[in-house]
Formats: structure tokens, sequence, C-alpha cells
């Protein structure tokens, strides 16, 4: 088994950093008009996914790592819904809702599945 040395050995890492990407990459299909509404809005919702699972792997306590994870996670909500809301107002196909939204469901479980284990572990 290896032993993770920082954010970048987490898978969850991993996949939360591969979706913000996609998110740039979709969101350049959104209308001009979008870019400091939805656009500003889903991308910031999506970094921070990577971002507070990195800032939580450098804090001292697990404690602070599940507080980061949380924070995580509901951010990973805020990007399902905002992807949503981009294939209801007819940015984004619906095979693209689709796929991402099952990346998101995904992440989500695989973050739950981190906190509950590091809340399971004796202090």
């Amino acid at each position: 088994m290896t032993s993770i040395k920082s954010f970048h050995d987490l898978e969850i890492w991993k996949l939360s950093h591969q979706l913000v990407l996609e998110v740039y990459k979709i969101s350049k299909m959104f209308p001009k008009e979008e870019n400091f509404r939805i656009t500003s809005q889903l991308i910031r919702a999506s970094y921070s996914i990577p971002s507070n699972i990195a800032e939580g792997m450098g804090r001292y306590t697990r404690k602070e790592f599940v507080n980061f994870l949380t924070i995580a996670r509901g951010s990973v909500e805020e990007c399902k819904y905002l992807i949503l809301l981009t294939k209801d107002l007819g940015y984004i196909s619906k095979v693209i809702f689709t796929e991402l939204t099952l990346k998101y469901d995904s992440l989500g479980k695989m973050i739950n599945s981190l906190i509950n284990s590091l809340k399971s572990k004796p202090v």
C-alpha cells in the first residue's frame, strides 16, 4: 500500500482537478454575457473542490481536514446545480450534463467515504 504524502496522491484530488479542467473547457461554450454570472460562479465552485482538499491536507489535525472535505462536498453540490442550470438554459447538451453529473456524483461519494473513514479512525 502506498502512503499519501501530499494532496497530489489523493484520488479525490486528481478527479476534482480533472473536473475543473472540464468545466473550463465547457464554459467556453457559454454566451459571453454569462462571463461574470454563471461562468464565473461555476468555475469558482469547481476549483473550490480541489483547493479545499489540498488545503485540508496541509492542516495539522484530522478534524480540520474533515472540515475542509465537508466544504469541498458542498461545492460538489453547487457544481451539480450550476451544471443543471446551464443545461436548462441550453448552454450545454444533455450528454455533457449527464457525463458531468455522474462524475460529480462519483466525486461526492468518494469525498463522503474519506470523511467517514477519517471520522471512524481512533484519535
